[in-house]
């Protein structure tokens, strides 16, 4: 476990032994830890693979032939890591990558009849849900909140951890 001064011990800097404020973060991000956990389960309980795949999946099967530099959009993740993510898809037989008609040096992505029987029967992964609430957002909203958790995550020390999918496992 990482350990550093946002755990508490050295370094510990709250107003008094409750900080509303603090109290009020800590509790969101643990409703939101729950709610992915929960959703990540159940994904992988009906399914076989992780809310992050699923995720990935869903976002392909709502536009055909998508390019990875739209599907890095679609999921506001990385390109690698969401190249890490098709990879196994693919590996899987649930997705197809081949290259656009129109363009040799742009790869295509497409859900195989397997992929597309996948999503008929699994439940919505709640990182689609995060990320179209998040998108519904004022944008002066989502910036405040992008600036106050990158602090966040500056101040805990963090910052150079990558930011993977969540609950996908690293690729070996």
């Amino acid at each position: 476990m990482h350990r550093s001064p946002c755990i508490g011990g050295k370094g510990r800097n709250v107003d008094g032994p409750r900080s509303s404020d603090a109290t009020r973060a800590m509790d969101a991000v643990r409703r939101l830890v729950r709610a992915l956990r929960t959703s990540n389960r159940e994904v992988e309980r009906s399914v076989g693979v992780s809310a992050a795949q699923l995720f990935v999946l869903r976002a392909i099967e709502s536009s055909p032939r998508l390019s990875m530099a739209d599907l890095v959009q679609r999921t506001l993740t990385h390109q690698s890591t969401v190249s890490e993510v098709v990879g196994r898809l693919v590996e899987a037989g649930l997705v197809s990558r081949q290259i656009a008609a129109d363009d040799g040096r742009r790869s295509e992505l497409e859900l195989t009849t397997k992929g597309r029987a996948l999503c008929r029967r699994a439940p919505a992964p709640m990182q689609g849900v995060l990320a179209e609430a998040l998108l519904r957002m004022p944008a002066a909203q989502r910036r405040t909140l992008a600036e106050g958790l990158e602090a966040w995550v500056e101040a805990c020390h963090l910052a150079g951890l990558p930011a993977t999918m969540l609950f996908e496992p690293p690729r070996r």
